[in-house]
C-alpha cells in the first residue's frame, strides 16, 4: 500500500498528534502513522502538568474543557512534598475553593489521554490516520521526497518531510539524529496501579516522596479516579548502574517494609505487574533536525530533570514542529540547514526551563538542603508559596538557582 503526503508524522503519541492537530489547525494536510493500534497503553506517571493543560488550550480550548468534563481525568489542586527527613509539605497550587478557580492539573491513564488525543486526528478530514504500521526502513530520494517503508516492504510511504515523534526507543533519533542514551541524561522508571490506598488527599494532590533509595529521583503515588492510583520510581540511570539499584525490588520493599507506607498499602491492591519504562531527559542541548526530518517529544529527548514530566514539552515541540513544517512547505526548502530553525526555535522555548530543572535535579544530591528547606516550609507560608510555584512559575525556579535563597531560608 502507497500513502503519498507531503508531511508524515510517525508516532501519535502527545507530540506527533499535537504536530497533526496544529498542522490541520492551520489548513495543512499530513499523514499519521503509529505502530501500535488504538487505544494502545503508554507506560508513564500519568500526571498531565499545567503546561500540559496550557498547551491543550492553546491547541483548542474545547480540549481543555473535555479533559476536565472527562471521567478518566482527576484534578490535580496541588502538591504533597515528602523530604528526605520524612517531613511532609502539603502544597496547593490554586485555592479550589475560590470563585471560578480551575484545577492547574489532572492525572489521567495514558491509555486513555493518547486515546483522547487520536480520536480528535481521527476526526479531522485533513489527517490521515494509518494504525498498525511500523515504519522502520527510511531513504532520501531527493531534495523533496523521503521513501518509508515497514520492514516486509507492504506499506510505503512518500513524502517531502518527516516528523519522527516516535518515543524514546526512536530508531530514527539514533540513526539520523545521532542521540543516544546517556545514562547521565537518562531516567530509569517503573510504575504499577493499585486500588485501595490510603491517605490519598481529597484535592488529589500527587504526591513526590524523596527518599534516599531514589534519590536523585523519587517515590511517587499520583491518585487516579474510582480509588486507584497510579504508584511509580524513577531515577537517574548513571545513579542506578553506580548503586547496583534493582528499582522493582526496591519499590516493592520500600510499600512492604516503609513505617508510613506499610499502612497505607496494607489493604491495597495492585491491579497489573511493575513496568519499566525510559525517559530520555533534556538536560544537554542535542541536535533534532536534518535533512528533510523533524524529531519531536521523546524523541528529541525533551523531558524535564526535575519532575520528570514529558507531556507538556511534547505538545510544544509539536507545535513547533507544525509551525517549521508549514515554512519548509512555503518555501520549498526541506534542507538540514533550514530546518535547523526548528532547534532553535525548540531551545529558545524550552532550553531555560530545562537547564533550571537540571539545577533542581542536581540539588537533589544534598538530601540536606532539601530537608531544610522542607522544614522550614513548613512554618512560613511564604516559601510555601515559593515551592507553590516551584513546578509552574519559570521566575521563581530562578530564585533556587541562587545561594541568597537558600540564606534567607536559614536565617530568615
Amino acid at each position: 500500500m502507497l500513502y503519498k503526503n507531503q508531511i508524515c508524522i510517525v508516532g501519535a503519541g502527545p507530540a506527533g498528534c499535537a504536530t497533526a492537530l496544529f498542522l490541520a489547525k492551520a489548513g495543512v494536510a499530513c499523514l499519521l502513522v503509529d505502530k501500535a493500534r488504538f487505544p494502545r497503553d503508554k507506560i508513564c506517571g500519568d500526571g498531565l502538568s499545567g503546561w500540559s493543560v496550557a498547551m491543550l488550550n492553546r491547541l483548542a480550548p474545547e480540549l481543555k474543557e473535555a479533559l476536565a468534563a472527562a471521567p478518566a481525568a482527576l484534578p490535580s489542586w496541588g502538591a504533597r512534598f515528602v523530604a528526605p527527613n520524612r517531613q511532609v509539605l502539603d502544597v496547593p497550587f490554586v485555592d479550589r475553593h475560590l470563585p471560578q478557580a480551575q484545577p492547574p492539573g489532572y492525572v489521567a491513564p495514558r491509555l486513555w489521554f493518547d486515546n483522547f488525543l487520536m480520536e480528535q486526528c481521527k476526526q479531522h478530514p485533513l489527517i490521515e490516520v494509518a494504525e498498525g504500521v511500523a515504519l522502520v526502513k527510511w531513504e532520501r530520494v531527493s531534495a523533496d521526497c523521503v521513501r518509508l517503508q515497514d520492514e516486509k516492504g507492504l506499506v510505503e510511504v512518500e513524502a517531502k518531510l518527516a516528523v519522527f515523534a516516535n518515543g524514546a526507543h526512536s530508531q530514527q533519533a539514533k540513526a539520523l539524529g545521532g542521540i543516544h542514551a546517556e545514562k547521565r541524561h537518562y531516567v530509569a522508571g517503573i510504575r504499577a496501579y493499585y486500588e485501595g490506598v490510603q491517605g490519598l488527599h481529597p484535592d488529589g494532590h500527587i504526591e513526590l516522596h524523596f527518599l534516599k533509595e531514589f534519590l536523585p529521583g523519587y517515590f511517587w503515588i499520583f491518585p487516579l479516579p474510582d480509588g486507584r492510583a497510579n504508584v511509580g520510581a524513577g531515577m537517574r540511570s548513571d545513579m542506578v548502574a553506580k548503586k547496583k539499584v534493582n528499582l522493582r525490588k526496591s519499590m516493592l520493599e520500600l510499600i512492604a517494609q516503609d513505617p508510613q507506607l506499610r499502612e497505607r498499602f496494607r489493604h491495597a491492591r495492585r491491579l497489573d505487574e511493575v513496568k519499566g519504562f525510559g525517559l530520555p531527559l533534556g538536560s544537554k542541548k542535542r541536535g533534532v533536525s536534518g535533512d528533510n526530518f523533524m524529531l519531536a517529544g521523546d524523541a528529541a529527548s525533551l523531558i524535564d530533570p526535575f519532575t520528570g514530566e514529558g507531556i507538556g514539552n511534547a505538545l510544544a515541540s509539536g507545535e513547533l514542529a507544525a509551525q517549521w513544517a508549514q515554512k519548509a512547505l512555503e518555501a520549498q526548502n526541506y534542507t538540514a540547514a533550514f530546518l535547523k530553525g526548528y532547534d532553535t526555535a525548540i531551545y529558545n522555548r524550552l532550553w531555560k526551563e530545562l537547564r533550571l530543572s537540571k539545577t533542581l535535579q542536581d540539588l537533589l544530591n544534598y538530601p540536606w538542603l532539601f530537608s531544610m528547606v522542607v522544614n522550614k516550609a513548613t512554618a512560613n507560608e511564604t516559601l510555601r508559596q515559593t515551592i507553590s510555584c516551584m513546578l509552574t512559575d519559570m521566575d521563581v525556579r530562578q530564585q533556587l538557582k541562587k545561594p541568597s535563597f537558600y540564606l534567607k531560608v536559614l536565617f530568615g
